[in-house]
């Protein structure tokens, strides 16, 4: 709020609206005609329903089942309630709790049906008003509460003409305020699967409903559509990021060579890293990538008349540290540790050139099943017929320990912890093999 001394005025404006607005259609009556109005509300409170609740009876399982099938249903309802929750928390930088949240829905509802009310979830019309009347405590609801009930024993009958463009009005400039255009500009810039989502569900929202337009983007809505979000995660677990590894000159780094235009390929290696765990969906995909890399590589020595490639090494990269003991301009090091590590220190931030930094790598082969494991073993038994010698660095605890208990450990015979070991190591054992 710009103003805060001025907030009564955002407050009082609805309900100013509401008062001046009937009013008006109430003088204008006889002159004015085709003005929707709200018409005739009864006054008085729900009558209980507890006493409609039977435990017994012939009925009592269809019942039973039909409650089931409506609460599973109904959870897509429950997805709006969660939804608004997360907007305002977003807005007003706090977190919410999503399993306080749906108890919390779940005893409203059954509070309510022992009062003839319908199901429900947290209104979101009525949190944007809310929102924008400047309240910041949760004792605007029990003042709400407090308003609504006096308002229903005492003062229907005056919202009779009432217009209902009046109340559209209200929520539309309540909601307006929430809608992010700086964040739907950033999300297509950064990525286009994740505006996309967002678009669906905002138009979604905007064309059919609340709950639909988040099936859109989340879930399923019939067997031919699947919800843009189901489909990126379905995309990146099937399709996963395949790169090849270079060497940063004077480091033991290795990136990727099509991000940093300072790494060098290693001769005779092919370092290749998967950005993912590999699983059942996207193991056969992984081998037939990395062979297509072997033949391009291939393909790519024979045509520049380079040394011939002897090993592949697949880095299943786990959370370790780097070391760079030697000098690097500070920006440099800036850059790198910004774009791909989480930085950790510096010693000296005034100082023209860095003689030690520590930073950590973010996992990426977290996991893996029995496919992948099979897909490991052909891949080496395919290589090793083309004279290829095929080996992993540095894979983390979990994927170790599977590793370990399918014995395959064996075939490879050594195991590196980085990729620079391996580097190092199988290279002196060529040197040597050398005639």
């Amino acid at each position: 709020m710009k103003k805060p001394k001025y907030f009564w005025i955002s407050a009082a404006a609805p309900l100013t609206s509401v008062i001046f607005s009937t009013l008006i259609v109430y003088l204008l009556q006889s002159k004015v005609h085709g003005i929707s109005t709200i018409g005739h509300l009864p006054k008085g409170m729900n009558p209980p329903s507890s006493n409609m609740l039977y435990f017994h009876g012939p009925y009592l399982g269809v019942a039973i089942k039909t409650g089931i099938v409506t609460g599973i249903l109904s959870l897509t309802n429950r997805l709006e309630g969660i939804a608004v929750g997360r907007t305002f928390a977003a807005l007003k930088n706090y977190q919410v709790d999503g399993n306080k949240e749906m108890t919390a829905i779940g005893l409203m509802n059954m509070a309510g049906s022992c009062s003839s009310c319908f199901v429900t979830s947290g209104s979101f019309s009525r949190s944007a008003v809310n929102y924008n009347a400047g309240a910041q405590t949760v004792v605007s609801n029990i003042i709400m509460a407090s308003t609504v009930l006096v308002t229903l024993l005492f003062l229907m009958p005056l919202f009779h003409y009432t217009p209902n463009f009046i109340l559209a009005a209200i929520i539309i400039t309540a909601v307006i305020g929430l809608i992010d255009y700086q964040a739907a500009f950033r999300l297509c810039k950064v990525d286009k699967l994740d505006f996309l989502a967002c678009l669906c569900s905002f138009l979604g929202v905007l064309i059919i409903s609340v709950p639909l337009g988040l099936a859109i983007a989340v879930s399923s809505l019939s067997k031919y559509m699947v919800g843009v979000s189901v489909f990126k995660i379905l995309l990146h677990v099937t399709r996963p990021t395949t790169v090849v590894l270079g060497n940063i000159p004077e480091t033991q780094i290795y990136q990727s060579l099509s991000r940093y235009g300072e790494a060098l390929r290693v001769p005779s290696f092919l370092i290749l890293a998967v950005e993912s765990p590999i699983l059942f969906a996207n193991s056969t995909y992984l081998q037939e990538r990395i062979l297509r890399w072997v033949r391009e590589e291939e393909e790519r020595i024979e045509s520049n008349d380079e040394s011939t490639m002897k090993c592949i090494i697949l880095d299943m990269t786990g959370e370790s540290l780097l070391s760079l003991t030697t000098p690097l301009p500070v920006l440099q090091v800036k850059e790198y540790l910004s774009t791909r590590v989480l930085q950790r220190h510096y010693q000296c931030s005034y100082c023209r050139y860095l003689t030690t930094t520590t930073a950590t790598t973010t996992m990426t082969v977290t996991a893996i099943d029995t496919s992948g494991i099979d897909t490991i073993c052909e891949l080496r038994k395919m290589l090793e017929k083309r004279s290829l010698q095929f080996v992993l660095a540095n894979p983390v605890g979990n994927v170790m320990e599977k590793l370990h208990q399918s014995n395959i450990l064996e075939s490879f015979g050594s195991l590196y912890l980085t990729v620079g070991e391996a580097v190092t190591d199988i290279s002196s054992l060529l040197w040597k093999a050398q005639p």
